[in-house]
């Protein structure tokens, strides 16, 4: 395969990736885990279904309204905005992320948590690859004196494999860039 070349497609396309996949970007290759909420539905479904919902709600109380019954449409109309302030709570988060790429001699690590996003880039030799406390728990990516916790979208019992294959990929990565050598 005249295709790998890269030290990072070598270090893919040594063992299989269960959580990450590898990216070509010209030249060179990429691999990448995206780690996201399990959601049901995305925002915009979500719109659709309040939106229809609300139509449905208030079509009743009004119906009840024109028959006599005054207060039904009032918490119809209280019943939709706490619906609507759920539902945005929901759909704010339903996009979380994290993104973990590794490209040439960078890990980049991004965690986006509603409209906040946070970066960190690391040197790949100098990363360090921990669970952050015990079994099952986050894992711990830290170097030249920082650090990032990600697996938050991973459950619990296969956070130790995402670690595994994090470690395997970086290990295989640092082993071929220092066979290409410097250039």
């Amino acid at each position: 395969m005249s295709g790998i070349s890269s030290p990072i497609a070598l270090a893919a396309a040594a063992t299989p990736l269960r959580f990450g996949r590898s990216l070509p970007a010209g030249d060179d290759a990429s691999v990448q885990w995206l780690l996201k909420r399990n959601c049901s539905m995305s925002p915009r479904q979500l719109l659709r279904f309040y939106l229809g919902l609300s139509v449905v709600s208030l079509g009743i109380g009004g119906m009840f309204w024109l028959h006599g019954a005054a207060l039904v449409l009032p918490f119809a109309w209280l019943e939709v905005v706490v619906l609507g302030a759920a539902l945005l709570v929901y759909a704010r988060h339903a996009a979380d992320s994290e993104c973990i790429r590794l490209h040439g001699g960078r890990l980049t690590v991004e965690h986006a948590c509603g409209r906040r996003t946070v970066r960190e880039e690391f040197r790949t030799e100098a990363v360090r690859v921990e669970p952050a406390l015990d079994d099952g728990s986050l894992i711990e990516l830290s170097g030249q004196g920082r650090r990032m916790v990600v697996g938050r979208f991973v459950r619990p019992e296969l956070r130790r494999q995402l670690a595994d294959e994090l470690r395997s990929v970086l290990r295989r990565n640092a082993m071929a860039m220092r066979r290409s050598g410097p250039g």
